[in-house]
């Protein structure tokens, strides 16, 4: 590539002198030439020596500005094309060693020009190339971590069956629909966290109610709640609440928190879900007695598969997913999201722009 962009600077190079040394070349010939004679004959001088000299001379300096002119060419064309093509051949290199797989690779930036902008801008794909890869590498560790537990539970359960080690009873049948249930709902919360990831720049935003979207995620996570005498307390605002956003997203987010809150808050708990308004923003957040989270569980709350130790516990189930899928809606929405802890209650809140999220495509797909 760079040999070819060197010639075909070369040739456009050696083209246009070429150019202009046939329009001077001619215009010796017949202006100045035939100036030059008529200045000779006004004198009354023989200008047919004098001419042939004064044409032999100019032409003579004019081969050599011409010679000059082309090794001048030749080499400000191979300083620029190595000075061009620098980077363009690294990021050259650089494209095939990611497209090998070592995504660490970057492109030197050397200079502020649209050359050194490129380089820049490359460097930007690379690194969200390289952050996709990551998190694909640990999505892939994650599911197959958590599909090894219940398959291995299955597994086991059924050596003992068909040893007969373990007789044929209801409580056994149970045990394996509890295990193919986690598998069922962990291949789910996959499927929503990858519908959460495409969610990014494909949103169908419309004005919704934030209050009655609550009201309808409370409802249905109501049984839950009271098989374990769980007090649900609102704190809204008079009237609508409205917010420019994606219907299904929202329900999806309000849905996982409302869960997290069923699932955690302990026996006779309180859980409070409170709506702040803005000025340019409304903050929602779910607030629940629970003391199974620690202070140096909060930054990685929102992690892909991330559980604390004691919320492991077959008890709550769940693989960790919810909160990442949360934090990939609302952050798709222009939003944020955040967790405290604060005398023995754990609230998880976000924030949501009420200005529209700037939007480049709609799509229909439901979460």
């Amino acid at each position: 590539m760079k040999r070819h962009l060197i010639l075909k600077l070369l040739a456009v190079n050696l083209a246009v002198i070429g150019f202009v040394i046939i329009v001077v070349w001619l215009s010796i010939d017949t202006l100045a030439a035939g100036y030059f004679v008529t200045l000779m004959e006004k004198y009354h001088i023989s200008p047919g020596p004098a001419h042939a000299m004064f044409v032999g001379a100019v032409h003579r300096y004019l081969l050599w500005a011409c010679l000059a002119a082309v090794i001048l060419a030749v080499v400000l064309s191979f300083v620029m094309m190595r000075r061009i093509l620098a980077p363009l051949t690294r990021m050259t290199v650089v494209t095939r060693e990611i497209a090998a797989g070592n995504f660490a690779e970057r492109v030197p930036v050397g200079t502020q020009d649209e050359v050194g902008q490129l380089a820049q801008a490359f460097n930007r794909m690379a690194s969200s190339l390289e952050k996709i890869e990551n998190l694909r590498r640990t999505l892939m560790i994650d599911v197959a971590h958590e599909l090894r537990t219940p398959l291995t539970n299955i597994r086991g359960y059924l050596e003992a069956l068909t040893d007969g080690v373990l007789p044929p009873s209801a409580s056994t049948f149970v045990l394996l629909q509890d295990e193919t249930m986690r598998l069922v709902q962990l291949v789910e919360d996959v499927l929503q966290l990858a519908r959460a990831d495409a969610a990014h720049g494909s949103l169908n935003v419309e004005p919704i109610d934030l209050s009655a979207a609550i009201d309808t995620a409370i409802e249905t996570f109501l049984p839950r709640f009271k098989r374990k005498s769980v007090v649900v307390k609102r704190h809204v605002p008079q009237g609508p609440v409205t917010v420019p956003a994606d219907r299904a997203r929202i329900a999806r987010i309000l849905r996982n928190l409302t869960d997290n809150a069923a699932r955690y808050t302990p026996q006779n708990g309180t859980v409070d879900i409170r709506i702040e308004l803005g000025a340019e923003q409304v903050r929602v957040d779910f607030s629940n007695d629970g003391n199974e989270l620690i202070a140096t569980d909060l930054p990685y709350l929102f992690e892909r598969f991330f559980r604390g130790e004691k919320s492991r516990s077959r008890q709550h189930g769940g693989a960790g997913i919810g909160l990442a899928i949360v934090k990939e809606l609302v952050e798709a929405h222009g939003g944020t999201v955040g967790a405290d802890l604060t005398d023995g209650r754990v609230r998880i809140w976000f924030a949501l722009p009420l200005d529209p999220p700037r939007i480049h495509e709609k799509i229909s797909s439901q979460l």
